[in-house]
Order: structure tokens, then C-alpha cells, then sequence
């Protein structure tokens, strides 16, 4: 096991010190970015402290494209969430990692957040693993449009819905419970008439291979790895450090809770992400 280091705050002088001095020995960090970097800019997030879900899982690939009602149940809450989704806007870990990347210092940052937050801060060497809620795909002639396009529509065929108020959730999710979604008028593809689907990777669904594969590319080519804000609870994230704690590189993580790969971090900072790595590259 690899010695962690704990600490509260990020203003713990020997905290900022050993993270700033893990950045300036490894010149080409692949970062590894998870909801913590999202939260202060107002999305909520899936987990708790302890890396358990705080309420109920995310809709599946298998359920959103073989039952009707799921479907619309989906684009209900989402016509709700989106307008909180769309407005979001880069907080203080997206625009310190972009000020990174400025700097030379990041060679291939990895996101598992879908919406597009450090992109907007001007990040540009990013893939987005899971991919991207801005946008919408027919999984009939894969035709990509863009969300913004898709919420005229969903308003205007459901505008008793549309005047409805809720809480927001996770990836442009709402809290829209106890309501009969039955006569919730789902558009289809205006090109094939084929189902629409955000342009997201569900649970129970694989993440393009190529996308996977440019990943892992730049994972062989980095010098270290830095996660920033997730606990790496979904397999999809977490193979990346393992597969950097098989290879020998050294693992940095700032993130408030319990992660799956405690036992494989070199240093790990139990403080906000945002304040940390703003801190961070000031030093830079």
C-alpha cells in the first residue's frame, strides 16, 4: 500500500506543499475529474462522504430503451432539470484546471461528468468519458441535435409540465416523484422517427471503445495522475487508476469522501476541490 497523507483543509500549509511539489516532479499529469469538481457550480451529485448513493440510481440503457414509461418518466424530470443543467456555469476546479492546461502541466484530462463544464472553462485537451448531455442522439440513424433544440419541443407538446416546479438532480435530472408520467408526450427523431437518447453513456451501457482507447493512450504517455473530485465508485473511472497504480505511476487525489481507491493514491487531500486546486495553480 502506498502512504496517504489525510489532511482537513486546503489551507493546510504541509497539505498544499506536498500536492504542489507532486505536480512540479510529474510534468504530464493525466487528470481524472469526478461530480466533486461540478457541485459548486450547482449540480448536484450522486454520493455521499462515503461513496454510497444518496438517493436512488440513475436509470439504465436497458430500462430507458425497452419500457415506454421509463422513457418518459426520463424526459419529464428532464425537461425540468435541463434549464438548471444548460445555465450551470465553470466553477472553481474547472477554471483552475484549465489555468493547468494553460500552463503546460496537463497533458490529457479525463472527465466523467457529462456536462461540459470544463470545456466552457477552456479546457481543451479533454475527453468526456461518459459523454456529453448537451446533446441528443437517435439510436436510429444516429443523428446528433442539441439539447437546447429538444427542450423547445418537449415544452411545446407539454406545456402543462413545462409551468411544473422541482428539485434539481444529478446530469440534468429533476425530483419528480408520485406523478402520472403516462400522458407525457415524448418526441422521436424529426429525420427517422428513431428513438431519442442524450448522447450519455447509462448505466448498464459500454463507453465507445475509442474513446476508451484515446484515454488509456494518453494514460501510457502521462507521468502521473491526479484525481480531482470523485470517489471512483463506477468502474468505468476507477479502471484508470488501476491501471496507473499497475504501471507504477505515482496517484494524487483531493476529493472530500471515501474513494474505491484509497489504498493506491500516493497523497491524498480530504479537502474541497475547488479551493484546493484554485490554490494550486496560483502556485504555477
Amino acid at each position: 500500500m502506498l502512504e496517504t497523507m489525510l489532511v482537513p483543509t486546503a489551507s493546510d500549509p504541509e497539505a498544499s506543499e506536498a500536492l504542489a511539489e507532486f505536480v512540479r516532479r510529474h510534468a504530464r499529469l493525466f487528470v481524472l475529474t469526478g461530480a466533486g469538481c461540478s457541485t459548486d457550480s450547482g449540480i448536484p451529485d450522486y454520493r455521499d462522504i462515503n461513496g454510497e448513493w444518496k438517493r436512488n440510481p440513475p436509470v439504465t440503457y436497458q430500462a430507458f430503451t425497452g419500457d415506454d414509461a421509463t422513457r418518459r418518466r426520463y424526459w419529464a424530470r428532464s425537461l425540468l432539470g435541463w434549464p438548471m443543467m444548460s445555465g450551470a456555469r465553470p466553477g472553481a476546479a474547472h477554471r483552475a484546471l484549465a489555468q493547468f492546461e494553460a500552463a503546460g502541466r496537463v497533458a490529457q484530462l479525463l472527465t466523467q461528468n457529462v456536462d461540459g463544464l470544463h470545456d466552457r472553462a477552456g479546457s481543451r485537451r479533454c475527453i468526456d468519458l461518459h459523454g456529453r448531455i448537451d446533446t441528443v442522439r437517435c439510436l436510429g440513424c444516429e443523428r446528433r441535435s442539441p439539447r437546447a433544440e429538444l427542450q423547445l419541443e418537449l415544452r411545446r407538446r407539454n406545456p402543462q409540465w413545462a409551468a411544473l416546479e422541482a428539485q434539481p438532480a444529478p446530469d440534468g435530472d429533476a425530483d419528480l416523484d408520485g406523478m402520472d408520467f403516462s400522458g407525457f408526450d415524448v418526441p422521436s427523431c424529426p429525420a427517422c422517427g428513431g428513438m431519442l437518447k442524450p448522447d450519455v453513456v447509462f448505466f448498464g451501457e459500454n463507453v465507445p471503445r475509442e474513446r476508451v482507447d484515446a484515454a488509456f493512450a494518453a494514460l501510457d504517455a502521462a507521468d502521473a495522475v491526479l484525481v480531482a473530485g470523485s470517489s471512483l465508485m463506477v468502474y468505468s473511472g476507477f479502471r484508470f487508476v488501476q491501471a496507473a497504480a499497475a504501471a507504477g505511476k505515482p496517484i494524487a487525489a483531493v476529493n472530500m469522501g471515501r474513494t474505491r481507491a484509497d489504498e493506491l493514491f500516493t497523497l491524498k487531500l480530504a479537502a474541497p476541490v475547488g479551493d484546493t486546486l484554485t490554490a494550486l495553480a496560483a502556485r504555477f
